[in-house]
């Protein structure tokens, strides 16, 4: 029987709803676990600006948590790439998508319902930092449309920072595999404008730095939130909204077919 493409889209839909349930379920299951992972980058917020925000000099005297909070809010969306990678490493090396392959489920729902799970847990950790960012003095000076509009740029990067998790973790299928990820997230997240300004950097390093994708939404956050930064003195930078628009935008293009196109060929 031919299944029409509505038919077959509301399949999609209460397929990924029914298994981000699922995800929602085990993390109500294990409180603490959640806890830790909205409270981690607080810390980080805390140790960066209280530690070492004095050693810090920021353009025009501007205040260093100001000006931290953006970089550090993208930071927490780009390692979030490991808790995506950790979570369906486990899933199949563990033998659960095996069994999903088994049911009469959509296959793209098992991955996009991952991917909105851990869309729904960024939201939430994001709420976290900013809240903590307004009690040690953040706050943005350009209105509330413009911080909405840097809270969608942040949470576009997480999105693709979830399909770059869900495309490695399928590729991959071993949890341990989690270290040779970071060896490569957390230098991308350090080679960036969030705590230095390219400037500062060797000429190689600083076109890095200009053209990472967390460099634009870093930038942009900053823009939008009225908070102060490095200054526009790099085509990257100039155009730093665009650019923290088209970056994951291309991220999800490569790496959502990608990461589908795994899924139904896994165990052939």
């Amino acid at each position: 029987m031919t299944v029409l493409p509505l038919s077959r889209a509301r399949w999609v839909v209460a397929d990924t709803a029914t298994l981000t349930g699922r995800t929602l379920a085990h993390w109500a299951r294990r409180p603490g676990e959640v806890l830790v992972g909205l409270l981690f980058p607080v810390l980080l917020l805390l140790m960066f600006g209280y530690l070492f925000g004095g050693a810090m000099a920021v353009p025009d005297g501007a205040d260093y948590r100001e000006f931290l909070l953006p970089g550090m809010v993208a930071m927490t969306m780009l390692f979030g790439v490991e808790t995506t990678y950790t979570a369906v490493a486990l899933d199949t090396a563990r033998g659960v998508t095996d069994r999903f392959r088994s049911l009469p489920m959509s296959r793209a729902a098992v991955v996009t319902g991952r991917a909105l799970a851990d869309l729904l847990h960024s939201a939430a950790a994001l709420a976290v930092v900013l809240g903590c960012g307004v009690l040690v003095g953040w706050q943005p000076h350009r209105g509330p449309l413009r911080a909405l509009a840097a809270v969608a740029l942040l949470l576009l990067l997480r999105f693709a920072m979830i399909w770059l998790g869900v495309y490695l973790a399928l590729l991959l299928r071993r949890p341990e595999t989690v270290a040779a990820l970071q060896i490569l997230v957390w230098p991308l997240g350090f080679a960036s404008n969030a705590f230095v300004a390219p400037a500062t950097m060797p000429d190689w390093l600083a076109a890095v730095a200009a053209w990472n994708p967390l460099s634009a939404t870093v930038a942009a956050g900053r823009e939008l939130f009225g908070n102060p930064g490095w200054g526009a003195d790099s085509w990257p930078a100039e155009h730093a909204v665009a650019l923290a628009v088209a970056w994951p935008l291309l991220l999800v293009a490569v790496f959502l077919p990608l990461s589908v196109r795994r899924w139904q060929r896994l165990g052939r």
